[in-house]
């Protein structure tokens, strides 16, 4: 962990150490074996550069997700375009630009969509079939099992079965679910050879919160999982938050400091429209948070609830948290905040400039996005 007067880090600001990034990505390889690791660019797009060289495939699901691949220089080979929702034109310019590339089909309608995209560029597509966790994503086992006899030819490979089941999730739940993932994919084989790949999202859980201590049986219970996959499949496991969330720390300057009746209030210059952590309700949970004083803390240490600088009475971060001599002007470097809370935020909530962006590599911190106004955005004006 970092200060951020010898960094020169101005708050609010996300620090996204690289160095971490790719510490965590040798732990998912180890306990992974073979599998391949695909990247699931909505957790952080401000990391797809610096995971090129280190995974083997992005899962991009929006049109601007593509574009930012694009920019980067991801290679077409490594993409995998997504999406619950798939607009007719932005299938059309991904076909034309992105020849290597592999499609995902959520549904009869966007399969049908692929096939039309085919035989318009005289293309045959790779398709991944998406099965259902149960929600509004994919399609089940019958309507797929329907798809898979289908006896007309179809202008695109079905190359593989894709699911996601659920984030956060026990690691006891992770075998039962591959396992069964893997026997639909086999039985599907059978009826289209040309399967090869089961894209699986195991969903591995982050500690967010002090006492919390699941991320190592998370990693056990994917190695052993992984044991038992059948060798006739490539396996790619689709990662977003459990791969970069531990990278990623959240900077706020504390600007107030006042005691309301029986409650000691901390006010900093973020909140809750900038700082996101799965499972936190009404600041209920103590998150990882390391407090850089200005000057030597004394002993004692005071509670305080600190909340953000938003006018809203949700606007709490965490309460009853200790603070050894807490000033105006100390900060709090909230860990942990690698996935999401960059992108998922209220951002643009009472129109304050959405936070500064950093990267860390080796010890070195370089601004990578500056503040950004909002009040244009949320007014008719200039952009």
């Amino acid at each position: 962990m970092i200060s951020t007067e010898s960094a020169g880090i101005v708050t609010p600001a996300y620090v996204f150490d690289t160095d971490e990034l790719h510490a965590q990505v040798r732990r998912i390889r180890a306990a992974a074996g073979r599998a391949k690791l695909c990247y699931a660019i909505k957790a952080n797009p401000f990391l797809i550069e610096d995971l090129i060289e280190y995974v083997d495939a992005f899962e991009a699901c929006s049109p601007g997700e593509y574009e930012l691949c694009e920019r980067l220089g991801v290679p077409e080979d490594k993409l995998v375009l997504s999406g619950v929702f798939k607009a007719e034109e932005d299938v059309r310019r991904a076909v034309r630009r992105y020849r290597g590339a592999v499609f995902t089909a959520e549904s009869p309608s966007q399969l049908a969509l692929l096939c039309r995209m085919a035989e318009e560029f005289d293309q045959k597509l790779n398709v991944l079939l998406r099965l259902s966790g149960g929600n509004q994503f994919g399609m089940d086992e019958a309507t797929l099992t329907e798809i898979l006899r289908g006896g007309a030819r179809l202008p695109v490979t079905i190359v593989g079965i894709q699911y996601y089941g659920g984030t956060q999730k026990r690691a006891d739940a992770i075998g039962g679910e591959f396992a069964s993932v893997c026997a639909f994919a086999e039985r599907a084989k059978a009826m289209r050879p040309s399967l090869r790949r089961v894209e699986y999202g195991p969903g591995l859980r982050v500690d967010y919160f002090l006492g919390e201590d699941s991320q190592k049986l998370s990693l056990q219970a994917l190695e052993q999982a992984l044991r038992d996959a059948p060798d006739s499949f490539e396996i790619v496991l689709e990662i977003g938050r459990f791969l970069v969330a531990d990278c990623g720390t959240y900077y706020t300057r504390i600007v107030d400091l006042k005691h309301t009746g029986q409650t000691s209030y901390c006010i900093v210059d973020g909140g809750i429209h900038q700082l996101k952590y799965y499972g936190q309700t009404m600041a209920m949970k103590v998150p990882y948070v390391q407090h850089f004083p200005r000057r030597a803390a004394q002993e004692r240490a005071e509670r305080w609830t600190v909340c953000g600088s938003l006018c809203t009475a949700a606007d709490v971060l965490v309460k009853d948290l200790p603070l050894f001599d807490a000033r105006v002007g100390d900060v709090l470097a909230f860990q942990k905040t690698g996935a999401y809370s960059v992108t998922e935020g209220i951002g643009l909530f009472l129109s304050r400039p959405l936070p500064r962006v950093y990267l860390r590599s080796r010890g070195e911190c370089r601004l990578l996005r500056d503040f950004i106004p909002t009040s244009n955005i949320n007014q008719k004006g200039e952009f």
